[in-house]
């Protein structure tokens, strides 16, 4: 836990630190995907020297110019980081929307969290009321 703590910090510090220098262009709306890509891949080699069980499950732009969303599982938990294009900095922790009061980062664990409940085998069940209602309430319990 003092790992991951240690590792959010200088993070954190590298990135603001270096933000302005990491820009590839100038201030402006250029299309940065268009040059920089992150393939599952080379996000697995490059987290696995930090977090050796990591899978990365799906790489996508983030909110904010220059740095990508890593959605990734380790030790059970589904998280999302966020790498630079550079591949060399790792921001952990939550995204705000200042304008909307939005944290992007939870709204999007809660939906790489999500569990299908039409996946969930109900066989052997006991089921009370109309099996057709339209909402329903699953209640996992172990006697033992």
């Amino acid at each position: 836990m003092r790992k991951i703590i240690l590792l959010i910090v200088m993070s954190t510090f590298l990135v603001l630190s270096g933000y302005e220098r990491a820009q590839a262009f100038a201030p402006g709306d250029q299309d940065c995907l268009k040059c920089h890509t992150l393939t599952n891949e080379q996000a697995t080699k490059t987290l696995s020297e930090l977090i050796p069980d990591v899978k990365v499950l799906n790489i996508t732009p983030s909110e904010i110019k220059g740095l990508w969303e890593v959605s990734l599982e380790a030790g059970g938990k589904k998280i999302i980081l966020y790498m630079d294009y550079s591949g060399k900095h790792l921001v952990t922790g939550n995204l705000f929307q200042i304008q909307t009061k939005t944290n992007l980062t939870q709204s999007k664990v809660q939906d790489l969290n999500r569990i299908d409940v039409s996946q969930i085998p109900l066989k052997d069940a006991l089921v009370l009321g109309d099996k057709d209602a339209k909402h329903k309430v699953i209640v996992f319990s172990d006697p033992d």
